[in-house]
């Protein structure tokens, strides 16, 4: 019988609850601020890390996971007779840490020649952040629970990271500016003039889509967008930072919008907060525009 596990990293944004739940393992991101290494979930959870990232004059940085600590995982999954291992990783463009992942699969079959055929390996670029991918890990891994077959669970998950899309905004420019993200002359532009990017991620992309004044807008914003393409009945979840009250508010405004409730709230951590900042909203959504 197979013995299937699903394997992500920290800028998946999924809750300990979640993995706890359903048997996912989180390979954490390390943070660099200064002259100081942290451990994303370990040294901090999302509210200590905001109250950092604010005092922190500098700009934080993330280190890619490594081969080697992916074949550590790797190895101690096989050890422990799993036949079948999903990993999906951060955005491929933005990071290394999904070649890592692919290298670590090819060193390991070298290392232990007597796997191949009865471990095997998928590894996904999960295309996004926060819950983009985070959501089909968590799907994922509800299917595992239910003993769906692994080429299905992978199956079922690049459909919806392929055809998934993020519509969120930032409160403020400074962490977009600091991290390089918006180059400081538009940020402080737009900052000057009320101004605020609406960004899409999709495809391995982060675009602006739109620009609003004023902070009032941005919820029917991001509404009207996702409504243009939202695939109708479909899940969606809302993606937001340390203000719960724009959590909320976004949450009751799409439920009014679609006639049903977020799937999941997605809570950003270190990975996406360092270039985004602290307060931000947006939905998560199964697009009708991506094929």
């Amino acid at each position: 019988m197979a013995k299937i596990k699903l394997i992500t990293d920290s800028a998946s944004d999924i809750t300990k609850e979640n993995a706890e739940k359903y048997g996912i393992k989180v390979i954490p991101f390390k943070v660099t601020m200064g002259e100081k290494s942290y451990t994303s979930r370990v040294d901090f959870d999302n509210e200590g890390f905001y109250k950092m990232l604010d005092e922190y004059d500098g700009i934080p940085m993330t280190s890619q996971i490594t081969a080697y600590e992916f074949g550590e995982v790797y190895k101690e999954l096989y050890e422990e007779g799993y036949t079948d291992v999903i990993y999906t990783s951060i955005n491929a463009k933005g990071s290394s840490t999904y070649s890592n992942s692919v290298m670590a699969k090819e060193q390991f079959f070298e290392k232990h020649p007597e796997a191949k055929g009865k471990f095997n390996i998928y590894n996904i670029d999960g295309r996004s952040y926060t819950g983009g991918y985070g959501y089909a890990v968590v799907e994922g891994a509800k299917k595992a629970a239910k003993n769906t077959p692994a080429k299905d669970i992978v199956a079922f998950m690049k459909d919806w990271i392929d055809n998934c899309v993020i519509f969120f905004a930032m409160y403020t420019l400074k962490y977009a500016r600091k991290s390089g993200r918006i180059p400081s002359a538009a940020a402080f532009v737009g900052e000057v003039m009320g101004l605020k990017p609406l960004m899409r991620i999709d495809d391995n992309q982060i675009v602006t889509e739109a620009k609003i004044r004023g902070d009032k807008a941005i919820v029917p914003k991001i509404l009207e967008l996702v409504q243009a393409e939202m695939i109708p009945q479909t899940p969606y979840c809302v993606v937001y930072g340390s203000d719960t009250f724009v959590r909320d508010e976004m949450a009751q405004a799409m439920t009014k919008k679609m006639g049903y409730p977020p799937t999941d709230f997605y809570q950003i951590g270190s990975e996406v907060a360092i270039n985004a900042g602290p307060k931000v909203t947006g939905v998560i959504f199964k697009s009708s525009h991506r094929k």
